[in-house]
Formats: C-alpha cells, sequence, structure tokens
C-alpha cells in the first residue's frame, strides 16, 4: 500500500498581512456626526439663500398670529368659567343666607306668637309655616346644587325636622296654658342656635371662600395684549425684511394680517379687562350689598326672638336683651358700613334704628314692673306698633336682598359673555391672520420656484 506524500504547508511570510482580513471603516468613526453635520450644513446653505429664509418668515409670521389666537382664547375661556364660578356660587351662598334668615324669622314669629297666649293669631301662624316651608325647600334645592355643601345642609334638614316638632309641643302646651309650653320653645330655639344656624353659617363661610376664589382668577388681560404687541412687532419687521429683499412696499397679505391683529388684539384686550372691572366691581357694589342687607336682616329675626324671650323669661331675660343688643348694633353697623361704600341707601339702617328705638320701650315698661303693657305693646299690631316698624325694616332689607342679588347675577352673567366673546373673537383673528399671512409670504415664495 502506498500513500501520496503531501507537502508541507509554507510558514507565513513575516510582516504579510493576513488572508481574507477585511476592515469596513479603516479610521473607525461614527457616520451619524457626520450625517448630522451634513444637515446643518445644508440648512444654513438654505438659509443664506432667498427662499429659505422665506420660508423662515413665513413660519415665524404664521406662529407669532397663532399665538395670540390661542392666548386670547385661553384668557377668554378662563375668565369666562371664573365669571360663571362666581355667579353660580354667589347665588349658592346668598341662597343660604336666605335659607338662614327664614328660619331665624321663622323663630321670631313663633316666640312672638307665645307671647299672646292660648291660640295663636292666624296671620302669624300662616307666615311661621311659610318661613318653615321656604327654608326646607331652600335647603333639598342647595343640597343638590353644591356637592361640597349636601352634608351640612342634610344636617340642617334632620334638625328641622326635630325643632318644628318642638315648636308644635310648645303651641299645644301653650293653647292650654301650660308652662312647660315655654320649656319647649325654648328647646327648640336652643336646637336652632346651637346646632341649625352654626352649621349654616359654616356653608356660608366654605361658600364666601369659593366665591373670593372665584373673583380672584377674573385678572386683568394685560398679558393678551403684551402678546399682540410681541406679535406686531415680529410682522412688522418681517414686512421690513420683505420689502428690502422684495423690492415692494407693501405685501398684501402680511399688512392686512397686521391690521387685524392691531385692531381684533386691541378690542379683545379692552373687553377681557372691561369683563375684569365690570366683575370687581360686582364684588365691591351689588354682591357686598347684599351680603350686607342678608346679614343685617338675620341679625334683626335674631334680635327679635330675644326680644320675645326676654318678655317669656319674665324678669330673669337679661341675657336674652344682651344679645338683643349685640345683635342690632352688629346689624346697624353692616349697613353704616355699607351705606358708607355706597352700595346701599339709608332707608333699612333707618328703618332699624326707628325699630330699636320702639323696643326701648318695651323695655322701659317690663323694666318698671308693667309687664302686662310691655307684652301689649311688643304683640300690638297697629301702624306705629314695634311690630310694624319690625315690618318696615324687614321689608326694606328684603327688597336690597333681592336687588342685589339680582343684579349680581345679571352683571356677572353680562361679563362672562364678554369674556368668552372676547377670547372667540381673538382665536379667529389668530387664525385668519395665521392664513393671510402664510398667503402674503407664499406668493412671493412662488416667485422663486
Amino acid at each position: 500500500m502506498t500513500s501520496t506524500p503531501v507537502r508541507p504547508a509554507s510558514p507565513p511570510v513575516q510582516g504579510a498581512a493576513p488572508p481574507h482580513r477585511t476592515d469596513p471603516d479603516p479610521g473607525g468613526a461614527d457616520p451619524a456626526p457626520a450625517a448630522a453635520s451634513t444637515g446643518m450644513a445644508r440648512a444654513r446653505g438654505a438659509l443664506r439663500r432667498t427662499p429659505g429664509q422665506l420660508r423662515l418668515v413665513l413660519v415665524l409670521c404664521v406662529l407669532a398670529t397663532l399665538v395670540v389666537g390661542l392666548l386670547g382664547f385661553q384668557a377668554g375661556r378662563v375668565q369666562s368659567s371664573a365669571l360663571e364660578a362666581a355667579s353660580a356660587d354667589s347665588a349658592q351662598l346668598v341662597g343660604v343666607q336666605e335659607v338662614r334668615n327664614a328660619l331665624v324669622a321663622a323663630d321670631a314669629t313663633a316666640t312672638g306668637s307665645f307671647l299672646v297666649g292660648g291660640l295663636e293669631p292666624t296671620e302669624q301662624r300662616a307666615r311661621y309655616d311659610d318661613l318653615v316651608d321656604t327654608a326646607a325647600a331652600g335647603l333639598a334645592e342647595l343640597s343638590g346644587s353644591n356637592a361640597a355643601d349636601s352634608e351640612l345642609l342634610g344636617q340642617v334638614a334632620s334638625d328641622l325636622t326635630v325643632y318644628t316638632g318642638l315648636v308644635e309641643r310648645a303651641r299645644a302646651n301653650n293653647r292650654q296654658g301650660f308652662p312647660v309650653g315655654a320649656a319647649y320653645l325654648d328647646q327648640a330655639s336652643t336646637i336652632l342656635r346651637e346646632q341649625m344656624l352654626p352649621a349654616l353659617d359654616e356653608v356660608v363661610v366654605d361658600d364666601a371662600d369659593r366665591v373670593a376664589a372665584d373673583f380672584s382668577g377674573v385678572r386683568n388681560a394685560l398679558w393678551v395684549l403684551a402678546g399682540a404687541l410681541v406679535a406686531l412687532a415680529v410682522l412688522v419687521v418681517c414686512q421690513m425684511w420683505l420689502a428690502r429683499r422684495t423690492h415692494r412696499v407693501l405685501n398684501v397679505g402680511l399688512a392686512v394680517a397686521t391690521g387685524l391683529i392691531l385692531v381684533v388684539g386691541v378690542a379683545g384686550t379692552i373687553m377681557l379687562s372691561s369683563a375684569s372691572s365690570r366683575a370687581h366691581d360686582v364684588r365691591d357694589g351689588p354682591y357686598a350689598a347684599t351680603l350686607a342687607a342678608s346679614q343685617a336682616y338675620s341679625l334683626g329675626n335674631d334680635a327679635k326672638s330675644m326680644e320675645a324671650f326676654t318678655l317669656i323669661k319674665r324678669g330673669s331675660g337679661q341675657s336674652y336683651e344682651d344679645a338683643f343688643v349685640e345683635a342690632t348694633a352688629d346689624a346697624a353697623e353692616r349697613l353704616d358700613t355699607a351705606q358708607s361704600d355706597g352700595v346701599l341707601d339709608d332707608t333699612t339702617a333707618t328703618a332699624l334704628d326707628d325699630w330699636v328705638a320702639q323696643h326701648a320701650e318695651i323695655r322701659a315698661l317690663d323694666d318698671g314692673g308693667d309687664w302686662d303693657a310691655a307684652v301689649e305693646l311688643a304683640t300690638s299690631t297697629g301702624e306705629d306698633s314695634p311690630n310694624a316698624a319690625f315690618a318696615a325694616f324687614s321689608d326694606a332689607a328684603r327688597a336690597d336682598i333681592e336687588a342685589g342679588a339680582a343684579q349680581t347675577r345679571d352683571d356677572l352673567a353680562s361679563a362672562g359673555t364678554t369674556s368668552a366673546v372676547a377670547g372667540w373673537l381673538l382665536l379667529a383673528a389668530g387664525l385668519v391672520a395665521a392664513l393671510l399671512a402664510w398667503r402674503g409670504v407664499t406668493a412671493r415664495l412662488e416667485e422663486y420656484r
């Protein structure tokens, strides 16, 4: 058996390159930066030429006008929303005050009727029932209109059922001449003043805080004017550049866009500023007047209850008289402040003073030992009686409350409409100006194609 000889492999030549070696990137450089550098160079090159510069002008003009439109629309939307919230929250606040006033007035009517003894006057009984029904309906409506107030208002509604039950017991015993009737009436009044009214006062404070926050959200719109001025500067500079480069004095599209931004920007700013100013006027005017009259009315009815309790207690009611003095002094101070601020006239304050002066006659009779005469004067219904004076005060306060609430609602609604219209007007102007600027610059750009 023979074998075929095999020649041994030759050793590699010293210094020779290995076979089949490949090196696609001998320098080891990353191509990405090079590509980016090339793109930037191309962009710089394009901007050195007129078509590239025209495209840049086109982008600047369109963006400037769109920003004005969007800023104006956002300002109008925010302002309109704040005014709408202020209107709703102020209505809620006034409504809660109305419920409080109805409850205090009902309590004053019940205690006043108790002084008559026996079967109470039909007119006063009807007034009490109407006030209780008004309070109950108001609690149900207000609980559903604002979830933040529903828990406390529901608690008051539950306490109202207990209160009216105690008043009915007091009436039943009073008709039969049982002294325990005064205890039931005192217990009912305690529930009203220690549970129901504090809960309503807490709701009033919460609502007042929300209203204050709403009014704070209605800010001046001068920053919209600032944005419009910046856009105008961009448009004017671009037109000046176009005039030098194209040797045309006027670019119609840019000129009309500039005029549109100028006119609508100024008009929109004036409208937004006017709405903001009107909102602050409402806050310091009819809204403040409504709160002052409502609080004075509530304090007056509270004092009316104290007047009756002072007589019911027969010689041991000094604490109720002290409460009467404190409540009427607080009411007078609120009305005087509103009058000095120019938001209320002196009608309600004068009526309150007249009633307080006649109350002094009741106290003079009682303190002089003539309790029967004091009760007779306190329960009389003649034209010159204390009850007639109190009715005049109540009517004047109610008129102030209704007028202030209506004006607050109408003025805020009008201001909100103005803000919304200004926002849409600025948005439309921005869009139209952007289209005009695009057409104006595009016409010059087409000349280079």
